[in-house]
Order: C-alpha cells, then sequence, then structure tokens
C-alpha cells in the first residue's frame, strides 16, 4: 500500500471564537478605511467630507442639524465641517423661507463633481472587494451582517 492510498483523518475543526471574529472583522474595517482613505484623498478630500457630500447627493436642502443626525455625528461637528466646504467652494448655505436660524444645504457644481467622483471611486472599490465574492456567500454575508447588527440594536433599545 503506498502513501497515497492511505486515508488521512480529517482534523476536526477549530472552535470559532467570538473574540477573534470581532477582531479580524475590526482590521478588516481598518484596511478598508485606510484604502478608501487614501483613494477619497486623491481626490483632495477626506472621509468625513466625502461622507457630507454624498449625503447631499441623496437629499440636497436638508438643515445642518438633519446633515448631523444622517451623518451620526454632533451639530458642532458638521457645523466646522460644512463651514470648510463653503469655503472650498463645495457646499452653500441658502437661507429657508420662515425660518431664520436654519439654512439649507446645497451642492455646488464643484462639490457634485466631486461627490460624484467620490462614489465612482467608492463603487470601483467595493466591486473589486466585495463584488468578487460568490453570490451566494455575498448573502450569506449579508444575512449574517443584518443579524448582527439587530443583536447590537438590542442593547440600545430601552
Amino acid at each position: 500500500m503506498n502513501a497515497l492510498s492511505v486515508p488521512r483523518p480529517i482534523p476536526a475543526p477549530e472552535p470559532i471564537e467570538p473574540d477573534r471574529v470581532w477582531f479580524r472583522f475590526m482590521r478588516l474595517h481598518q484596511r478598508m478605511l485606510g484604502q478608501m482613505t487614501a483613494r477619497i484623498r486623491e481626490l483632495g478630500l477626506s472621509i468625513p467630507q466625502f461622507d457630507l457630500l454624498s449625503t447631499l447627493t441623496e437629499r440636497e436642502g436638508i438643515s445642518q442639524s438633519e446633515l448631523a443626525e444622517r451623518l451620526y455625528v454632533t451639530k458642532g461637528n458638521v457645523s466646522g465641517l460644512v463651514d470648510r466646504l463653503v469655503q472650498a467652494g463645495l457646499v452653500e448655505r441658502r437661507a429657508i423661507v420662515g425660518d431664520r436660524r436654519s439654512y439649507a444645504m446645497h451642492l455646488t457644481p464643484e462639490g457634485r463633481r466631486l461627490a460624484e467622483a467620490g462614489m465612482t471611486t467608492q463603487r470601483d472599490y467595493v466591486a473589486q472587494t466585495l463584488g468578487k465574492l460568490p453570490h451566494d456567500d455575498l448573502a450569506e454575508l449579508d444575512r449574517l451582517v443584518l443579524a448582527w447588527r439587530e443583536r447590537a440594536r438590542a442593547i440600545d433599545a430601552p
């Protein structure tokens, strides 16, 4: 009997430790964020600037308060970010009729161009990474991420 015909024992699967999965996920997040940050910086934007601009492509004319809610940041953070984007000629504040305290946020043509360039960059990155997974794997990952999200939301629920 030669060595090739002897069946090898199948190793027992290693136990899956949630901590290990968590750290892998966090490291992947850091890697992806770093890669996307570099790509977005090539456009002359930071990730927070890109987030704000791309959010305005979805819903232009919202107030800074609404923008802060959509971006999950404080109103103060959005205010400073908007100030810088207004100075750069990428965003305009427009008065809201009947509201002297709030302004509607709008993209300038250059702001829209950069937002669209960033979204194209993001779509290309996703296509090169996540988009390369087989359909069934992607569907399973989506299912797992949604289940994980629900567990995380349950912790915050009153």
